[in-house]
This record gives structure tokens, C-alpha cells and sequence, in this order.
């Protein structure tokens, strides 16, 4: 399966269950994890240098992502997801993203947004760093720190689920291609339109950066590994 040491148990501070599930996160980006294979606790942890019980309690993590699946006496399944899925995922935060974008543009104060600036930023700088899971979480705390301003927390959970499902497919790849930057910087993009007020220019921003998303998951010939991205 390879060493998963590279991906990285190297913050002692942190709890070693957090430093596991960050390895294994990366290790699913990467596409070390294959979609559909089944992994044991006891073997991972061989991989990772560590004892079964942190590798264990970070895959339970992963499960409530939906990011693997327990399969009994085994081990945890990598889960895979269908191209209806994705097609379905895509169109459900489509029409929730979208108008909501619209309405923060009109509604939410200038320095609010402004305030995300720092977030988006960094997204472009996790991009040209190669850096994949500060590249997602960046990501992640600022599409959801957009839509929280709408006020509707419900939505933002039901935004933060559809994520986990749907995650992103063919990160590594459109690194390697040199293109994840371009889309990290749709970002900047769309923050620049809310700012200036652009109510139809930002909706059509994130629904063009949705489609790109979607795009990336179809992409043949990358690897189809999991994470949570968009």
C-alpha cells in the first residue's frame, strides 16, 4: 500500500488520533486509500508507525465524514461515490449556493467580507504550496464562512454535509497539471465581485466555480481519491 509515513505524524502537540486522521485524509487525497478496498486498523497502523487504537478511533472520524464506511471484523471500506451522486450533490449546492451568494452580496456589510480576504489568500497560497489538506480546510472555512452570513445555520450544515458527500475528485492530478491554483484563485474572484456589491456577477461566479468543481471530478486519468473541496 506504500508508506503512509510520508503524509506526515509530525505535531507532537496535537492529539495522535488528529495527527492519524490528518495522515489518512492525506494519505485519500493522494489516492494511497483506494475507493471501494478495505483497510485494516491493525494494518494501517503498521503503515503509520503507530498502535491500532488511534488509527481506529481516526477512522471512526472518517466514517461520520462518510469518507470510509465499518465493514465488520475487516476493517473500513473506502466509499466510493457514483457519477449520479456527483451529478446530484453538484445540483443541490448549486441551487442553495447560488442565490444565498446572491443575497449575502446584498445584504452582508463590506467589512464582513472583506474580513474573509486573509482565508481566501490563503487558499491561493495552500495551492502554489502543493500543500492538499491546508489547500481543503482553507477552502472549506471560507465557503462556509460565506454562507453563514446568509444567518441560516441550517443551511450551512446542510451545505458542510453535501461536501463531505460529494468531496473532491482529482485533486492530485489537477496539482500535478498545475491548474489548482487557477481554481483556488476563483476565490479572490468571487470575493472581489461580493465586495464591489455584484450581486449577479457573484452568483454567476460560483456557479461557474461549481461547475469547475463538478468538471474536475470527471477529469479522466486522475487519481479518484476523497476529500472535502469546492
Amino acid at each position: 500500500m506504500g508508506d503512509l509515513k510520508q503524509y506526515g505524524l509530525v505535531r507532537a502537540q496535537e492529539r495522535l488520533r488528529d495527527q492519524v486522521g490528518h495522515a489518512l485524509r492525506a494519505a485519500l487525497i493522494a489516492g494511497e486509500l483506494r475507493p471501494g478496498q478495505v483497510y485494516s486498523a491493525p494494518g494501517l497502523a503498521g503503515d503509520l508507525g503507530v498502535s491500532a487504537t488511534p488509527v481506529r478511533e481516526a477512522m471512526l472520524d472518517l466514517a461520520r465524514e462518510g469518507l470510509v464506511e465499518p465493514v465488520r471484523n475487516k476493517g473500513f471500506r473506502v466509499t466510493e461515490v457514483s457519477e449520479r451522486d456527483l451529478d446530484q450533490f453538484t445540483e443541490l449546492r448549486t441551487l442553495i449556493e447560488v442565490p444565498t451568494i446572491g443575497r449575502v452580496t446584498r445584504q452582508a456589510d463590506r467589512e464582513q467580507l472583506e474580513d474573509l480576504r486573509p482565508v481566501a489568500e490563503e487558499i491561493v497560497a495552500r495551492a502554489r504550496e502543493h500543500d492538499l489538506i491546508g489547500y481543503l480546510e482553507a477552502d472549506r472555512r471560507f465557503h462556509l464562512a460565506l454562507l453563514a452570513l446568509s444567518g441560516n445555520e441550517r443551511l450551512v450544515e446542510t451545505v458542510g454535509d453535501l461536501r463531505k458527500r460529494s468531496r473532491l475528485y482529482g485533486l492530485t492530478g489537477l496539482d500535478r497539471a498545475g491548474k489548482l491554483v487557477t481554481s483556488a484563485e476563483e476565490h479572490l474572484e468571487l470575493l472581489a465581485l461580493m465586495i464591489a456589491g455584484d450581486a449577479r456577477g457573484a452568483e454567476a461566479c460560483v456557479r461557474r466555480h461549481l461547475g469547475h468543481v463538478r468538471s474536475l471530478w470527471a477529469t479522466p486519468g486522475t487519481n479518484r481519491s476523497a476529500a472535502d473541496s469546492g
